[in-house]
């Protein structure tokens, strides 16, 4: 059992911590003994409480002194920790200590350990120059800039205290993020903007589209960046625009529904736009109108329907939703009486969402959202593979978006080579087979179709996640596997209270499993 101590202020944070690093753990009371305690506070406490003591603070605290901790220096600025050759972000001000022969912890930019080690004869107390849980709360709320979208950080933080903890000789049981018979979560959704060429006649999205499957494409061959067969689909598709819209040619953009042919009835989630012609809010004031979508939900019934049958999800592509719980009742409402689904899930359009969104959302009925993650790069917005609970909010959750197929290939964005992408995404995948999680994909409607001509790109990603071991989900299911997770509860003796989780039950979805960590008390603290 973990015993913590951390300051009033963060206990939402220190909950939903151990959500993500799901063992034993309670908040610090003086009459009982842990295995391990971890503080993040200045605040006094016999060391005797615990035989291994994790100190966290990214400042010099007044207890350091008594117990021979000195500060080389302290850092407010954002830096870099290093950790088993990974890079952990840090944001919220470290701190350094003098320089020893081996250290677990090290500041990238000095070269000195963040961490001490110091045997007081009550305890062994490990010093660490930063604040945990502050670190967690900046993750979950501002997230990380694009510098740093590739590192998992918050699976990085729980990894290192995993360390320190196996390293304690704990035998601490823990509920990781991995369904019982996989690897991880593999969550396909798209986002449906544009479901038909016809709609955009004389705009920016026809021109934009002309361009790109002519002279881009032409482009794009010459500079290797395209095979011709491809580039070939494309011309074929410009050359035949006027003939889709006089009606005497099939809309190439409309195929959207079979990607369930293309995922072998792995099962994906589809966020369509509830109206159309509403350009919406943006942060701050109204979206240009070019934002607006020339369709709406209930002109694509019959490929909702088809979706349906075919065992896909419909959620709402959000207009409004995130800033107005008003509009948000209304866009899920509408999305609700085309679909007869009770809950609904959210991706906003455009990806808007700011530091209320989560509770507006919550709100107007959403179930979960999928917003958080970049519009022009690939990664770890909030620094985790896992579904989390945003602070503040009660029962939504957050699934958090990795992948996109335009911040792979956009020239505004990535304008990555299909064997750059392949470097990239792969990268992702393999945190995941290490941490767990899942890893959500977002292919657009028409990725599969002229002028992107995706669909090669999108059938490996999918055998590469089939051959790493990945369960495939829809973003409901994802989300309910998580929520199953977090009922679990371990009693004071560190069972789990409800064994009957581990196992598959009625509710589709796989069930848990526990490890034990792997006791090393003679390994990491012996070495800093």
């Amino acid at each position: 059992m973990i015993g913590v101590i951390a300051e009033p202020s963060e206990h939402g944070v220190v909950s939903e911590f151990f959500e993500l690093f799901k063992t034993p753990w309670e908040f610090f009371r003086k009459d009982r003994k842990y295995d391990v305690l971890l503080c993040a506070s200045d605040e006094s406490f016999d060391d005797s409480a615990a035989p291994v003591v994790l100190i966290f603070a990214g400042n010099p605290l007044s207890s350091d002194t008594s117990r021979g901790i000195r500060a080389a220096s302290a850092l407010q600025a954002p830096g870099d920790l290093a950790f088993r050759g990974n890079r952990i972000p840090i944001y919220e001000g470290r701190l350094t200590f003098a320089a020893s022969e081996h250290s677990l912890l090290t500041d990238q930019e000095s070269g000195l350990p963040a961490i001490q080690l110091i045997r007081t004869g009550k305890a062994t107390v490990a010093r660490l120059g930063y604040n945990l849980f502050r670190e967690i709360r900046a993750l979950l709320t501002t997230g990380q800039p694009v510098a740093n979208a590739s590192v998992p950080a918050l699976e990085l933080h729980i990894a290192l205290l995993r360390d320190l903890i196996a390293a304690a000789g704990a035998p601490l049981p823990e509920i990781p993020p991995v369904p019982a018979g996989y690897r991880f979560i593999a969550c396909l959704t798209h986002d449906v903007d544009h479901p038909l060429v016809r709609n955009h006649r004389f705009d920016h999205t026809t021109f934009g589209f002309l361009y790109r499957a002519t002279l881009g494409s032409l482009r794009d061959v010459v500079r290797a960046r395209r095979g011709i067969s491809d580039a070939w689909r494309s011309l074929v598709a410009a050359a035949k625009l006027p003939l889709v819209y006089l009606g005497l040619a099939k809309d190439f953009w409309g195929d959207f529904d079979r990607y369930p042919e293309i995922e072998n009835g792995a099962g994906s989630s589809f966020f369509v736009i509830p109206f159309r012609d509403r350009p919406g809010q943006k942060p701050p004031g109204q979206a240009p109108k070019a934002r607006a979508a020339r369709y709406g939900a209930a002109d694509i019934t019959a490929q909702i329907r088809k979706l349906q049958a075919a065992g896909c999800e419909i959620g709402t592509h959000g207009i409004d939703a995130w800033v107005d719980r008003s509009a948000g009742r209304e866009e899920l409402g509408e999305i609700r009486r085309l679909t007869g689904a009770g809950d609904i899930g959210v991706r906003m359009h455009w990806l808007y969402f700011d530091e209320r969104s989560h509770e507006t959302l919550e709100a107007a009925g959403a179930d979960y959202d999928s917003t958080v993650g970049y519009n022009g790069t690939v990664g770890y917005r909030a620094g985790t593979t896992q579904v989390y609970k945003p602070l503040g909010t009660t029962h939504l959750l957050e699934l958090p978006l990795h992948i996109m197929d335009t911040a792979l290939f956009y020239p505004a964005h990535l304008n990555l080579t299909a064997r750059q992408a392949s470097a990239r995404v792969r990268e992702i995948i393999e945190h995941a087979v290490q941490l767990g999680g899942c890893v959500t994909v977002n292919w657009h409607d028409r990725s599969i179709a002229p002028e992107r001509c995706w669909d090669g790109f999108y059938r490996d990603l999918l055998e590469e996640l089939k051959n790493q071991g990945a369960w495939f989900a829809t973003a409901a299911q994802a989300v309910a596997w998580f929520r199953k997770r977090r009922l679990a509860r371990w009693e004071s003796t560190g069972e789990l209270a409800d064994k009957e989780a581990l196992a598959a039950g009625g509710d589709g979805v796989p069930g848990l499993q526990v490890t034990t960590l792997n006791p090393r008390p003679d390994h990491v603290l012996s070495g800093v």
